[in-house]
C-alpha cells in the first residue's frame, strides 16, 4: 500500500470543496450577470457588451475547471450500450485502449495549446479588456486532468480495478 502523508486526505477534501465553492461562485455571478443583461436590454434599452462577455467567459470557465477539479469519475455520462454488452475482459481492453488514446492525444497537443495560450496575451477582449491567455487559460489545467484522469483508467484496467466506465460491474 502506498504511503499517504496525515493530513493529505483532509486537505484533499478542503480544496475539493473550495473547488466546488469557487464554481458556485463562478455559476452564480454568470446567472446574476444573465439577468443584469436582460433587465438592461429589455427594460432599461441600454444593452452592455461586457455582460455578454462575462456570461461567456464564466461559461467556459466552469465547464473546463468543472471538468478538471470538481466533476467525480462516476458523475460523467458514458454512452456505453455497447461497452455494456462486451465481456469483461474486451471491456478492460477497450478501457486501456480508449485511455491510452486520449492521453496521448491530450498530451499531443499540450505543448502547442501551452504555446497559444501565451500567444493570446497580446489580445484583450473588447468591452472588459481581459487578455486573452487568461481567458483561455483554464484549458491547461482541464487537459492536465483529462491526461491524469484517463492515465488512472488505464491503471485501474491493468490491475483489475473499476474504473469510471465499468463501475456496474
Amino acid at each position: 500500500m502506498a504511503f499517504i502523508p496525515p493530513g493529505f486526505p483532509a486537505l484533499c477534501g478542503w480544496l475539493s470543496r473550495r473547488a466546488e465553492n469557487f464554481l458556485a461562485l463562478l455559476q452564480f455571478s454568470l446567472f446574476v450577470t444573465f439577468l443584469l443583461q436582460i433587465v438592461f436590454r429589455y427594460f432599461l434599452y441600454l444593452p452592455v457588451g461586457w455582460t455578454v462577455e462575462w456570461v461567456t467567459i464564466a461559461w467556459l470557465w466552469g465547464i473546463l475547471f468543472g471538468c478538471a477539479f470538481v466533476l467525480r469519475e462516476r458523475d460523467m455520462i458514458r454512452l456505453d450500450i455497447l461497452y455494456a454488452s462486451l465481456p469483461g475482459q474486451v471491456r478492460r481492453g477497450a478501457d486501456i485502449l480508449t485511455g491510452l488514446i486520449v492521453a496521448a492525444i491530450f498530451a499531443w497537443t499540450l505543448p502547442a495549446s501551452w504555446d497559444y495560450v501565451g500567444f493570446m496575451a497580446v489580445e484583450r477582449t473588447a468591452y472588459m479588456q481581459i487578455p486573452y491567455n487568461i481567458v483561455f487559460s483554464i484549458y491547461i489545467p482541464f487537459a492536465c486532468a483529462v491526461i491524469v484522469r484517463s492515465l488512472l483508467s488505464v491503471g485501474a484496467a491493468i490491475s483489475g480495478g473499476k474504473t469510471g466506465a465499468r463501475r456496474d460491474d
